[in-house]
C-alpha cells in the first residue's frame, strides 16, 4: 500500500512538469471579428435599394400627445435582381405614388410576422386604388437559377465566361470548406449559401440549378392569398419569429429589415385570426414609405461581403463559440443563425 501511494504521488507530482503550455489568448466573439474587419469588406448599400417606413409614435398617455415623440423608422433593404424583381418594381411604384401614406400594421402575430398595407384590401369598394404600372407576379420567379444570379448581379454573359464565374462562386462561402460543409446540412434545400450579401437555398447543379432567398429573421415578404395569386407587394410582412422555412419558394420575398425592426416586433399581438388585429383602434398608422433615395439625411448603410475572408471566419465563430463563455462549440450553425452583419456609415 506505501509502495502504491508513492508511486502515485511521484506521477501527480511529475505529470504537470511535461503539461505546462503557454497560455492561448480567447478567441474573438463574432461580434469582434466584424468590429475589425477591414474597410475594404464592406459594401455600401445604394440609398435607391432602400425602403423606409415612418410609424406613429406610440401613444404614451394622457398628458403626453404622441404627435411630439420621434415617429418610429423600419429600413428596409430591397434585394437585387434578379431576386423577387416583378414585386420589388412594384414596390417602387407604390412608394413613389405615397400609397402606403396613411395605411396601417394590420397583423402582428406572435413568433412569426408582422404584417402592413390596405386593412380594407379585400373589399372592393373600400379598398385603396392601386398605381398604375403595377403588375402580376407568376410563382414561377419566388426562384431563379444560377445563370440568371451570374448575369444580374456581376453582369457576365455568354456561357463560357458564366462557368469560369461559376467555378470561384460562392457555392463555398469564402472557400472555407468547414462553412461549406455546416451550411450543406439543411431540410429545407439540397444545400444553402450566400449570394451578394444574401442567404440563399439550392437545388440541382450547374447554370441550372435553382436559387431562392430564405426567410429568416427580419426578412421581408409579400402577402397573397391562395394560389394562384402571387400578391402585388402592396401587402407586406416581416418575420419577427423562428425561421418559417416552410415559406420558402410559396411567397415572394423582396428584402430584409436592417434597422427598426423593434419597431415591428414589439408591438401588441392581434387577437384576431393569424394575429390580425379585430379594432381600427389597435393598429398603428403608418405616417409614410419612401424610398432612401427621397429621404432627407438618410444615414448611409454596408453589409460585410459574405465573399470575404473575414465573414468566413465570422461565420466559423457563430457556429463554433470558442469565446470564454462558450463550453462546448455547436459545430453547426443554420443559415438564419449567420446574420450578415449591416452597419451605418459613420
Amino acid at each position: 500500500m506505501i509502495r502504491t501511494l508513492t508511486a502515485f504521488t511521484l506521477f501527480a507530482l511529475a505529470a504537470p512538469v511535461s503539461a505546462v503550455t503557454p497560455a492561448l489568448p480567447p478567441a474573438p466573439a463574432p461580434s469582434e471579428i466584424v468590429a475589425a474587419a477591414p474597410k475594404a469588406d464592406w459594401v455600401a448599400i445604394p440609398a435607391s435599394d432602400l425602403l423606409v417606413m415612418d410609424l406613429t409614435p406610440p401613444d404614451r398617455g394622457p398628458g403626453q400627445a404622441s404627435t411630439k415623440a420621434k415617429p418610429r423608422r423600419v429600413t428596409i433593404q430591397l434585394m437585387p435582381p434578379p431576386f423577387s424583381a416583378g414585386w420589388i418594381g412594384n414596390i417602387r411604384k407604390l412608394a413613389a405614388a405615397h400609397w402606403w401614406d396613411g395605411l396601417s400594421v394590420n397583423r402582428v402575430q406572435d413568433n412569426y410576422v408582422a404584417q402592413w398595407g390596405d386593412a380594407d384590401g379585400e373589399d372592393k369598394a373600400k379598398a385603396r386604388a392601386l398605381p398604375g404600372g403595377v403588375r402580376v407576379g407568376d410563382e414561377r420567379e419566388y426562384q431563379t437559377t444560377v445563370n440568371d444570379v451570374l448575369r444580374n448581379m456581376l453582369g457576365v454573359d455568354g456561357s463560357e465566361e458564366v462557368e469560369a464565374v461559376k467555378s470561384g462562386m460562392s457555392d463555398e462561402p469564402a472557400n472555407n470548406a468547414s462553412l461549406v460543409r455546416m451550411l450543406m446540412t439543411d431540410p429545407y434545400a439540397s444545400r444553402t449559401s450566400f449570394l451578394e450579401g444574401w442567404p440563399t437555398g439550392f437545388e440541382g447543379a450547374g447554370l441550372s440549378s435553382r436559387v431562392w432567398p430564405v426567410h429568416c429573421y427580419g426578412m421581408v415578404g409579400v402577402g397573397r392569398n391562395l394560389s394562384p395569386d402571387t400578391g402585388s407587394g402592396a401587402e407586406l410582412y416581416t418575420v419577427i419569429g423562428h425561421a418559417p422555412r416552410h415559406l420558402d419558394r410559396n411567397i415572394a420575398l423582396v428584402g430584409r429589415v436592417i434597422e427598426g425592426i423593434e419597431h415591428l416586433s414589439s408591438l401588441p399581438r392581434g387577437t384576431g385570426a393569424l394575429g390580425f388585429y379585430e379594432t381600427p383602434e389597435e393598429r398603428t398608422t403608418i405616417i409614410s414609405v419612401r424610398l432612401g433615395s427621397e429621404v432627407s439625411a438618410l444615414p448611409a448603410y454596408e453589409y460585410l461581403s459574405t465573399e470575404t475572408t473575414t465573414f468566413a471566419r465570422y461565420a466559423d465563430a457563430r457556429a463554433n463559440r470558442r469565446d470564454p463563455f462558450f463550453i462546448k462549440p455547436a459545430g453547426g450553425a443554420d443559415i438564419c443563425n449567420i446574420p450578415v452583419p449591416v452597419r451605418r456609415v459613420k
